[in-house]
């Protein structure tokens, strides 16, 4: 619901979204996981339709502005 992870991550393993949103809460509770696993997709995930992720394009900055 925040970044779509969830959506895109059910999408590609063709499940239900509830299912990992739940498996999701349960790794962030019983061990503190889901929070990490969360923001680490969301970052290096790409949005539909975009061809790099936050991360990527971050990077590809960083790079064109040394050059």
């Amino acid at each position: 619901m925040l970044g779509g992870v969830a959506a895109g991550i059910a999408r590609y393993l063709r499940v239900d979204v509830t299912v990992v949103r739940i498996v999701f809460t349960v790794l962030a509770i019983v061990g503190g996981a889901g929070v990490p696993i969360y923001l680490a997709g969301w970052l290096l995930i790409p949005e539909e339709g975009s061809e790099q992720s936050i991360a990527g394009q971050f990077i590809q900055s960083r790079h064109a502005r040394s050059l």
